[in-house]
């Protein structure tokens, strides 16, 4: 195959559904793929798994985005790879065909690939922890998952089997989409400059609409044409690893050299070692030409030797947070909030609140920056007074929302209240990350067939 067009389906788990559907419909696409985790989603859906053992294990809009895409792609004979498997990603598999059944499309074969998830063995690997340098073992009692960034080899096995649709764990974003290219272009995974400029045209597509105009516009600086009808990106992908990136013609967005370059620069900490588990990404030598209407044209992205560990996401209990919000309005509001945030401080004292940190922000002034918000900032007409408690238990974190019920009538003159809701106490999930050598992580591809 000369040439490949990869459609992007989602940038994260809670993205719409209509471009991708979209995509599937009218993108002319080989491939779709499907990018649905941010750093916490696996830890996140482990401690709902301990909840409710009913909870499958994978993402929760996966009936909702394969309902949608399936008949596009059936039709046009598009291919899936996705990571919405999260931690379970036999059971998304079977979920898969289930639905494939109900399409009415047989001998369709689904590969599900694990492996990424260590949490049993991480402690026992004797790395150290990247944001302090202390040993994986200090927290091993807290880790509730430990998953490795696998690449694209094991999909590009499972395609080089067969796979109609490939559903993975935890899979580096550009990996899903460098693993088609490898696959139809014959790439070999020691030939890093190109799976340099693969990588690359992935992370320009892993994020979806952020590259066509999402989470780009500021009205009057950068504005964006109908932004309620953006599209998701499609990358024309030549052989040599060039490609131009577009959209279905007629929807709203802009791709331009701004927000490419903006997308290029998204997360990236080193522009020219930019690290993934196939190869490191060299964006210092990309070039950029405007082709089209919406039409970016991206060479020469390059690509360095990877290196000989993957980075591994733990999630870690880290305690609780207890968390409300109560509103003032009117001439005057911002000194009732003030007089609110320090009867909150006395009675949070008076109750014996043990808090390891403590915040009451206005939103509106000073929610966002802090201390460092201007001293001058006009004074708003309205003012939401934000409450959290980061707690050791959830005993201590439900004592936030309780003082705050009391400001309704043992408060401040004019408090707007809310509703409350049962339990304003969540468990907190911290993300740490280490290093373990990549001959300890064994991918494993399972088959299924509708």
């Amino acid at each position: 195959m000369s040439s490949l067009r990869i459609g992007a389906g989602s940038a994260w788990w809670g993205d719409r559904i209509e471009p991708a559907k979209l995509n599937a419909e009218q993108g002319d696409l080989d491939y779709l793929c499907f990018e649905t985790m941010a750093e916490a989603t696996i830890s996140a859906a482990q401690v709902r798994k301990r909840r409710d053992p009913s909870f499958p294990g994978y993402d929760t809009y996966l009936d909702d985005r394969m309902k949608a895409v399936l008949p596009g792609c059936l039709k046009r004979g598009t291919k899936v790879i996705s990571n919405q498997g999260w931690i379970n990603p036999d059971g998304a598999a079977q979920r898969i065909v289930e639905l494939l059944r109900e399409h009415g499309a047989k001998g369709k074969k689904v590969a599900a690939v694990s492996g990424s998830l260590i949490t049993d063995r991480i402690a026992a690997l004797g790395g150290t922890i990247l944001e302090n340098g202390a040993p994986v073992a200090s927290i091993a009692s807290e880790i509730i998952s430990a998953e490795a960034y696998l690449g694209a080899e094991p999909i590009v096995e499972a395609l080089r089997q067969g796979a109609d649709i490939v559903i993975t764990g935890r899979v580096a974003d550009p990996s899903l989409f460098l693993a088609p290219m490898m696959h139809e272009f014959g790439w070999c995974a020691d030939d890093f400059a190109k799976l340099g400029a693969g990588s690359g045209l992935g992370h320009l597509l892993e994020c979806g609409a952020q590259v066509t105009g999402g989470y780009f516009a500021d009205p009057g600086f950068k504005d964006v044409p109908t932004p309620w009808d953006l599209a998701f990106p499609i990358a024309e992908v030549e052989s040599d690893g060039s490609a131009v990136i577009a959209k279905v013609a007629g929807t709203g967005g802009a791709i331009n050299a701004m927000t490419v370059k903006e997308q290029m620069l998204y997360e990236v900490h080193d522009p020219a070692n930019y690290i993934t588990p196939d190869v490191v990404v060299d964006f210092t030598t990309a070039a950029l030409e405007q082709v089209g209407s919406d039409r970016m044209r991206v060479t020469n992205i390059g690509g360095k030797p990877r290196t000989p560990t993957l980075k591994v996401s733990m999630g870690c209990m880290e305690g609780f947070i207890g968390e409300d919000m109560f509103f003032y309005a009117g001439p005057g509001a911002l000194r009732r909030a003030q007089l609110a945030k320090q009867i909150l401080q006395e009675r949070f004292r008076i109750v014996g609140l043990k808090a390891d940190d403590l915040r009451i922000d206005f939103l509106g002034l000073n929610a966002i920056h802090g201390e460092a918000s201007p001293p001058d900032a006009p004074e708003p007409y309205e003012v939401a007074v934000r409450v959290a408690a980061r707690t050791k238990t959830r005993e201590e974190a439900l004592k936030v929302g309780r003082e705050i019920d009391g400001m309704a009538v043992s408060g401040v003159a004019m408090t707007g209240k809310r509703v409350p809701h049962q339990d304003r106490a969540r468990e907190i999930i911290g993300v740490w990350s280490t290093l373990v050598p990549r001959e300890k992580v064994a991918p494993v591809i399972t088959w299924y067939e509708s």
